[in-house]
């Protein structure tokens, strides 16, 4: 029940970013449409975040450390980047515009995400 929750809050943040920042895009005007792309990109931003983020983490520590943990920033949005790119090998249409997009998105998923963990009580990563 958890890892759906997950995938709900992922897609709400995703939500928010795609409300928020331009050069994040769904192209999609069906409501249904909508949300069905929403929880299956916030289910592939779930398994990047879960199999790539600890990986990253663990070979650039030095980076987290010698940067104060201001790198996470970069590598987030990365990650979403990744993510955009993942949902176009599926023909998802969902993107992301470039780096900056992807970094002030990265930023809103997260607070958003914490937030929203916050009140279903879902995992601290």
């Amino acid at each position: 029940m958890s890892v759906i929750i997950r995938i709900i809050v992922n897609a709400v943040a995703l939500w928010a970013a795609v409300l928020l920042v331009d050069g994040i895009d769904v192209g999609t005007d069906s409501v249904p449409e909508q949300i069905l792309v929403y929880l299956v990109v916030g289910a592939i931003f779930g398994v990047v975040n879960a199999v790539i983020k600890p990986i990253v983490k663990t070979v650039g520590c030095a980076f987290y450390i010698l940067t104060l943990g201001l790198i996470a920033l970069v590598v987030n949005a990365l990650l979403l980047l990744l993510t955009g790119w993942l949902a176009g090998l599926f023909d998802l249409p969902f993107s992301i515009d470039g780096f900056w997009p992807a970094f002030w998105g990265a930023i809103i998923v997260a607070v958003v995400s914490w937030l929203l963990s916050l009140f279903v009580g879902g995992d601290d990563d």
